[in-house]
């Protein structure tokens, strides 16, 4: 099954997700990934970083390397961090959504793309669809009244569009506030 957790910054998504996908890998005896799509751009994007490694060491995770485009880790010639092909049978942690979309709309040399949260929000549900037992994080960045640029309200709007895509094709969807989980779904 695949579970859409959404929420505002620290308040544990990634360690309810981490659970629940390796509860997925544990009851299905199948491999457990963790797809990476922070790329680092400062400090505190390193220290994030490795924060969740240590987090995620013992678990069993093999880490994946996909900042952009998901479906691209089941190509011919793709690799995991051990080398190995990824199967699409095994059980997922991608974390985040919010990292993807910004990864695929501002480009690593200043480059915008404006229709990116279509192209997130395709490769997503395609993902969803392909492997059936995934766990997608995402942030909650809709609760600031404010109009922000074009740009940031694009990235925001986007962000929404993936995420309703996902709360629509998964079968459990978690909102997270306060160190608390609701399921809605």
């Amino acid at each position: 099954m695949n579970i859409f957790i959404s929420g505002g910054c620290k308040n544990g998504k990634s360690l309810h997700a981490q659970e629940l996908a390796k509860g997925m890998a544990d009851e299905q005896h199948v491999p457990l990934y963790y797809i990476a799509t922070m790329i680092p751009k400062d400090d505190e994007d390193i220290a994030r970083i490795k924060k969740h490694i240590e987090v995620r060491e013992g678990w069993g995770f093999i880490t994946v390397e996909q900042p952009t485009h998901l479906m691209g880790m089941f190509e011919p010639g793709f690799r995991d961090e051990n080398g190995d092909p990824v199967d699409p049978k095994g059980a997922f942690l991608l974390d985040s959504v919010t990292a993807l979309l910004s990864n695929v709309m501002f480009g690593p040399n200043g480059e915008y793309d404006e229709d990116a949260g279509e192209k997130v929000k395709e490769d997503v549900v395609r993902f969803a669809e392909a492997t059936g037992n995934t766990v997608f994080v995402s942030d909650f960045i809709y609760s600031d009244a404010r109009r922000f640029d074009d740009w940031t309200e694009n990235y925001r709007r986007s962000l929404a569009m993936c995420d309703r895509a996902l709360a629509k094709i998964c079968g459990q969807v978690i909102e997270t506030s306060f160190g608390t989980f609701k399921v809605i779904k």
